[in-house]
């Protein structure tokens, strides 16, 4: 077990790698140019797209993750993030991959006549390999490190590049729900890893090792997206990487 004094830096040590992470992916190309208002529309569709097969088994990732956690107060904790998504709770009546659908309707888009690109799939395969594992540990540093704790810096600067190709914010209605709920879930999430660190302190590496693994894929994930082994031409991936004619994409930090 660990000591008071340990416990009382865990949290503040979660926070602190869960910033690094979102830094990494607020770093990518891909971001940099939302930021700077950059990025082409016909990239953010192709990220709508690609984003749309992943969320699209995000519920099923929450579910085998509460298959190994090893407490019903946990499983009832979590199911109450799994409510939100599938529109059951009170306040969120409408499921959220009805929401996105909707968004991507409203934006003229069909994702039955695409298909998930290698970043893509690696993405979906390493949130679904790092959920199932019998230690939770894994499932939660994953789902909170790797993915809900990114989604608000994440979704902001999303919303900055459609803002600045002028789509409306009442489209982008997927993005700002998530960037408020989405805290909240990594919020549970982050209680999840403290109670468990408590019980066991080697799971600490456990719950690192495994958001840096999904930020990794998201990586290269979003590498598809701008070009990175997708055979794009050269000349848009340099504009994302160098801001075209508007400047250099990586000097543009966050608001």
């Amino acid at each position: 077990m660990s000591t008071s004094q340990d416990v009382e830096h865990l949290e503040p040590h979660l926070w602190r790698t869960q910033k690094q992470l979102a830094d990494q992916i607020s770093h990518h190309p891909f971001m940099c140019a939302c930021r700077a208002g950059n990025a082409s529309m016909d990239v953010l569709k192709r990220f709508l797209v690609q984003q749309w097969f992943y969320s699209g088994y995000f519920t099923r990732f929450l579910c085998a993750l509460m298959a190994n956690l090893r407490s019903n107060a946990h499983v009832r904790d979590l199911a109450q993030n799994l409510f939100e998504e599938l529109g059951l709770a009170d306040d969120s009546q409408i499921p959220h991959f009805v929401i996105y659908r909707r968004m991507l309707g409203d934006l003229g888009l069909n994702c039955q006549d695409e298909k998930p690109t290698r970043g893509t799939l690696l993405l979906i395969d390493s949130m679904f390999s790092y959920c199932r594992q019998v230690d939770p540990s894994f499932g939660l540093g994953a789902l909170c490190l790797g993915a809900e704790g990114l989604v608000p810096s994440m979704y902001q600067d999303l919303v900055a590049g459609f803002r600045a190709q002028g789509v409306p914010d009442e489209t982008l209605h997927f993005f700002h729900l998530h960037i408020t709920c989405d805290d909240d879930h990594a919020l549970t999430l982050n209680r999840l890893m403290v109670e468990l660190i408590e019980e066991e302190p080697a799971c600490l590496s456990r719950i690192v090792s495994a958001g840096g693994a999904l930020v990794s894929a998201r990586m290269k994930f979003f590498d598809d997206i701008i070009g990175d082994g997708k055979g794009r031409k050269q000349e848009e991936v340099n504009d994302l990487r160098t801001g075209g004619k508007h400047g250099n994409a990586y000097s543009t930090p966050r608001a």
